[in-house]
């Protein structure tokens, strides 16, 4: 917490800090320098949820009970995706990144915050459509081991795909995208191969170190969520992962503007915000 907390009321804010100190004592997750409203607001969800009465009362509840540490960090961490997201960023990916991929013998590419899955797999449909898949691995990383097993599964709603066609044919898709998945009851399985190059893995983005080196990292709409401090110690983590001459994809709200390595990258595509390491 910092001097711009003070407008908030100081037994809160003592309660938060309190929270987010035994969090991280008692179970290694570190959300002491995430923007105070967004953890503000997710803790106070929690207590709805866990029907307690205050902040005090769930802290009781997360030192005695791991499974509600658990929930908590289900509401902690934003799960909002959706396959293709955001098309254009694909499209500006396949025109101006995959090109250059195609000139390495093999292409590492870091999910970082991949939430349920749904951008992972995009991405694999994206290599596979540009013959790139078969040489290529994928890390797909999460704090959550929750949202990891989700992920992993590749199921989704079935209610969803008519969203997912429409994104995946506005980003540049050459197939028919029914023929990715399985349909079962009311959920859509996708196909069993676009995994088969996907590292799904545990991962806390504060506390641990790069699990590779990387071609790309792609970082979309989660440091949104972080204080400048912690944006900057993750972009440092990012420019140490990647090879030179290696991508970096960011959120629409989010930029390597103001942050230390700013001069360390040329920018790919700025509306889309792609960039290139080039020191």
């Amino acid at each position: 917490m910092n001097d711009s907390e003070e407008i908030y009321d100081d037994v809160e804010v003592s309660e938060v800090r309190l929270l987010l100190d035994v969090v991280y004592a008692k179970y290694g997750y570190d959300f002491r320098d995430y923007a105070y409203p967004s953890v503000k607001r997710r803790i106070l969800n929690s207590v709805a949820t866990e029907g307690v009465a205050s902040i005090s009362g769930l802290l009781d509840k997360i030192q005695n009970d791991p499974a509600c540490m658990a929930r908590l960090l289900l509401h902690f961490t934003v799960h909002a995706s959706s396959m293709f997201r955001h098309p254009s960023f694909y499209k500006c990916f396949r025109e101006k990144v995959v090109p250059q991929l195609k000139t390495y013998p093999f292409v590492r590419i870091w999910h970082a915050g991949c939430s349920t899955g749904e951008e992972v797999y995009s991405m694999a449909i994206l290599l596979h459509e540009e013959g790139i898949y078969k040489r290529s691995i994928i890390y797909a990383t999460d704090i959550s081991e929750d949202v990891i097993q989700k992920a992993k599964s590749g199921i989704f709603p079935m209610n969803m795909m008519k969203e997912f066609t429409s994104n995946y044919l506005k980003s540049g898709g050459i197939e028919s995208f029914s023929d990715y998945y399985t349909a079962q009851y009311d959920n859509a399985l996708f196909s069993s191969h676009l995994k088969e190059n996907i590292v799904f893995a545990k991962h806390n983005l504060v506390t641990d170190a790069s699990p590779n080196e990387f071609n790309v990292i792609l970082c979309r709409n989660v440091m949104i969520y972080f204080k400048r401090e912690l944006q900057n110690k993750t972009h440092e983590l990012f420019f140490n992962s990647l090879i030179h001459f290696g991508y970096l994809g960011l959120g629409e709200k989010e930029t390597l503007r103001f942050t230390p390595r700013e001069n360390n990258y040329e920018e790919v595509d700025v509306s889309q915000k792609l960039y290139r390491r080039t020191a």
